[in-house]
Order: structure tokens, then C-alpha cells, then sequence
């Protein structure tokens, strides 16, 4: 009964952390998904070499999209492996001149906040209240049928 109750209990946290996380980080690429939309894309941006349309398609990716995956429970590790490399990005190369700590104007903070947060999911999951937690479950049990029957 305790495990179950604890099971619970951690699948409720995961599902605040999911939403919280996922709505921040989605509010924060919403930006960069409306300028891939329209194809506005600033010359500027590549923080990593990739040139500045492949840049910004990744930052929406991992800002909104990804993020958008990770509140709904849905391929949530992966998803969340990409926000954490986003963020990384962030944190070490777009904003590498910036101090640690937030102070007057940016700094790594909240990039490295936000890798913290949804490096959580990579090795938790997204909890029983998600996509993931319908499907995985009901995927096991058909292979296990599978399994059984000699198919």
C-alpha cells in the first residue's frame, strides 16, 4: 500500500515539474517557433556552426516543441535529452561571456535551471499521468503476450 501511495505521490510531482518546466521553457521559444514559422531568420544567430537557419530551427525545436512533448508526457526522455542540450548550448556557448548568476542584464541561470529541470525527465520519466504512462504500459503487456503465445 506504502509503494503504491509513494508511486502516487511521485507521479504527481513529476506531473507539476512537467507543466512548470514545459510551460517556462515553452513561453520562452514560443518567439523562435513564430520566427521559424514565418522564416525570419536572424544572420546572427549560430552558436554552434550550424548556420543561422538550422540554429534557430533547433533552438524552437528544443525551446518549444520538445517542451511541448515533455508536458504532455510524450517520448519524454528523449525530449527532454533535447531541451537539456538546448539549454546546454545556452548556457556554454550563446551565453559564454555572461556571469553565472543573474544580476543586471543575462546570464547562465536560467539556461542551466531549465537543463536541471528537464535533465529530471531523462531519468525519471514523465510518471503515470502522461502519454508515456498510458502506452509503455499497455506496449509491455502486448509483448509480453507476444512472448507467450511464441510469436
Amino acid at each position: 500500500m506504502e509503494a503504491k501511495r509513494q508511486d502516487l505521490t511521485n507521479s504527481i510531482g513529476l506531473l507539476v515539474l512537467r507543466l512548470g518546466a514545459g510551460a517556462y521553457m515553452m513561453s520562452h521559444g514560443w518567439g523562435k517557433f513564430l520566427n521559424v514559422l514565418k522564416g525570419e531568420f536572424n544572420d546572427k544567430f549560430d552558436p554552434i556552426g550550424l548556420g543561422p537557419h538550422l540554429s534557430l530551427i533547433g533552438a524552437a525545436t528544443g525551446e518549444f516543441l520538445c517542451a511541448l512533448l515533455v508536458v504532455v508526457g510524450a517520448a519524454t526522455r528523449a525530449s527532454a535529452a533535447v531541451v537539456v542540450f538546448t539549454m546546454l548550448v545556452a548556457a556554454f556557448v550563446f551565453h559564454a561571456g555572461d556571469p553565472w548568476t543573474m544580476g543586471a542584464g543575462k546570464s547562465k541561470e536560467p539556461a542551466l535551471l531549465f537543463a536541471t529541470m528537464f535533465a529530471t525527465f531523462i531519468f525519471t520519466g514523465a510518471g503515470k499521468f502522461s502519454v508515456d504512462g498510458l502506452i509503455w504500459p499497455f506496449l509491455r503487456e502486448r509483448r509480453a503476450r507476444r512472448k507467450a503465445s511464441g510469436k
